[in-house]
């Protein structure tokens, strides 16, 4: 089903997969220049920071609208033969899970190109060999809210409309175009504490600190220093997610048996 995926995706393109990385390029193109070169609250190499954080929250995005017709697509096939329901879903997210890592070679690329336009401080961190247990995190909430948005909407199609609303809210609430340093700076700790505890907020910070060097932060009209990663903070975030897992699992695992039932 995968690979069924990523022919059809592709298929009479000529560009192939980097159609996949021309909306986050171009999305990274316009805020660079607003934040950056027209409002001036930007930083040095500010779109390496926000291709760093958008990238792993557009895998995530998309893996949860893409499974959300996973089952309602082939629910002719469901009712035709027995095959485990969960590969539905979970062959959505392993999609885009391709898509999300080719794209991330490609960001390794932007890189090496901005040391080269720049001689100086490599862009390049040692932590990033930690990166792929921050993926593992990552593709458990992808997949533990894919679960459960799958099986709702096979049974109340609102469901993946409710998903686009909340997923396009939840892009604002994330530290994508600003930094998780300016919300400290402006909030206090107990509201800094509750915005961190949505899971992608922290993900989309720690992607940062660990694949970019640390640079001071604009907040009003002074600076403020990148702080360290919040491994207490990625460790809550690691705990919900793979907690979410174990519930989207159960939800579908309860629902699944009455999809043969959806007329």
């Amino acid at each position: 089903m995968v690979e069924r995926d990523l022919k059809i995706r592709y298929k009479n393109s000529v560009l192939g997969f980097f159609w996949s990385l021309l909306n986050p390029l171009a999305t990274v193109l316009v805020l660079t220049l607003v934040f950056e070169y027209i409002a001036g609250i930007g930083g040095p190499n500010y779109s390496a920071y926000i291709l760093a954080a958008i990238l792993p929250y557009l895998f995530f995005q998309q893996a949860i609208l893409d499974s959300a017709m996973s089952v309602l697509g082939n629910v002719q096939l469901v009712k035709k033969i027995y095959f485990p329901r969960e590969i539905l879903p979970l062959a959505a997210v392993a999609s885009n899970l391709i898509h999300f890592l080719l794209a991330l070679g490609v960001f390794f690329v932007f890189l090496l190109f901005i040391w080269i336009a720049n001689p100086g401080q490599s862009p390049f961190q040692w932590t990033a060999i930690f990166l792929p247990l921050l993926i593992l995190v990552n593709l458990a909430l992808a997949l533990g809210i894919a679960l459960i948005v799958s099986a709702l909407n096979a049974f109340y199609e609102d469901v993946k409309y409710i998903a686009q609303v909340v997923l396009y809210l939840l892009f604002y609430l994330c530290p994508i175009v600003y930094f998780s340093e300016q919300v400290m700076a402006r909030t206090s700790p107990t509201v800094s504490m509750l915005y961190h505890l949505n899971p992608m907020a922290t993900l989309c910070t720690a992607y940062r600190k660990l694949l970019l060097a640390p640079q001071p932060v604009n907040v009003g009209g002074g600076t403020v220093p990148a702080s360290p990663i919040d491994l207490p903070m990625l460790g809550v975030a690691t705990f919900i997610s793979f907690s979410v897992l174990v519930f989207g699992y159960s939800v579908f695992n309860r629902m699944k048996w009455r999809f043969v039932e959806r007329p």
